[in-house]
């Protein structure tokens, strides 16, 4: 397979580790759009949030509880972040592996 995340799952590519579990890895990406912006995503592939399945239950739980912990662990857990996930060419999903963008640590707003 030759996607990136997968890759870094496996340890076949670099990335600098924030929190991983069972079910979920969190690492820095490589684009920043504010202070603090982390990826948290499932070890298992899933394409998009489409792809989500009723299987997927327990994975997607991991995910939320991920999410939480990789904020207290990056401070914005107090002062609010924003979490957002792509799906698709309009979503702009540049790589089609289920992650989410964990972004905070300034005031946020939303710029279209």
């Amino acid at each position: 397979m030759n996607c990136i995340f997968c890759k870094i799952i496996n340890r076949d590519s670099p990335a600098k580790i924030i929190y991983e579990d069972e079910y979920v890895i969190s690492f820095y990406g490589l684009h920043f759009s504010a202070p603090v912006h982390a990826l948290l995503v499932p070890k298992k592939h899933i394409e998009n949030i489409l792809d989500i399945t009723e299987k997927d239950e327990n994975v997607i739980l991991k995910i939320h509880m991920g999410i939480q912990k990789v904020a207290k662990k990056l401070g914005v857990d107090k002062t609010g972040f924003r979490v957002i996930t792509n799906t698709g060419t309009h979503g702009q999903q540049e790589v089609y592996h289920l992650h989410y963008h964990i972004i905070g640590g300034r005031q946020l707003k939303w710029e279209m």
